[in-house]
């Protein structure tokens, strides 16, 4: 049997229950702004790459859904963030990182959603899908460590895990990363947005100036084309992982404009 101290020491990369609140965060709530948060991880990744940045969030009283993507399709993945959104008892801030970009650029027409954060993620313009996203500037390079299945499932080596996707996490969160990663069907890339929700909801982005999965220019550029209010971070692709309490901390002042 694990202990306490054991199952605390992968609670970021699990997502159970086992996060201890202060005696008083529950008693927090949300003075302005929306009060509920849809979070919508990317391909090679589950709800849980979220769990360092989830329980910032309802400490300060925020209602907080990590959707948990099949990957197969888009089109699923954007079904899955609808049922997500639809759960709320209001308007939300949809959150997204990497290929989930495509999703909430989809699924954020719900009229539910008031406003779209971007974490180092794709973001489509309109009839683009995410191979064309990633095509308008040269690559990281990643796809020579992809790995695909029979069936059309792509999927992360642990050297790229290693390099490009965690490169600044720890070796024992490296390795879980690459143990929960969910693959992505290839199908996927080639499925297109044809009006996305950035065009008319506000928008943010965060930039990962370390990105090696995502080009940072890329990053960059798409922010400035969609006229997020945007920040820089010092960070590879996952800085929900590296730096948790500044992407908590920008998805707060998202969502106190709202």
């Amino acid at each position: 049997m694990f202990t306490i101290k054991q199952l605390r020491s992968v609670a970021w990369i699990v997502g159970v229950t086992i996060f201890t609140l202060p005696q008083h965060a529950s008693a927090q709530t949300v003075s302005k702004g929306v009060k509920n948060i849809v979070l919508v991880h990317g391909a090679f990744a589950d709800g849980s790459s979220w769990a360092k940045v989830i329980p910032l969030l309802q400490a300060k009283g925020y209602n907080v859904i990590a959707v948990q993507n099949p990957l197969t399709s888009l089109a699923d993945d954007v079904a899955t963030a609808k049922r997500a959104i639809a759960q709320m008892d209001g308007p939300s801030l949809l959150v997204a990182h990497s290929y989930g970009g495509m999703v909430i650029s989809e699924a954020g027409n719900d009229p539910k959603v008031a406003g779209l954060l971007y974490v180092a993620a794709l973001v489509p313009e309109a009839g683009q899908n995410a191979n064309a996203v990633n095509a308008a500037m040269p690559t990281t390079g990643v796809e020579k460590e992809f790995h695909v299945s029979p069936e059309g499932f792509v999927s992360l080596s642990i050297k790229a895990i290693n390099e490009n996707f965690v490169p600044d996490a720890s070796p024992v969160e490296r390795k879980l990363v690459y143990a929960i990663q969910v693959p992505l069907h290839a199908g996927a890339g080639e499925e297109k947005v044809y009006n996305p929700a950035w065009m008319n909801k506000p928008t943010w982005y965060i930039v990962a100036t370390q990105d090696k999965i995502i080009n940072p220019d890329l990053e960059a550029y798409k922010a400035k084309l969609i006229k997020a209010t945007t920040i820089v971070l010092n960070s590879g692709h996952v800085p929900m992982i590296s730096q948790p309490k500044k992407v908590a901390d920008f998805i707060i002042s998202a969502a106190e404009t709202l």
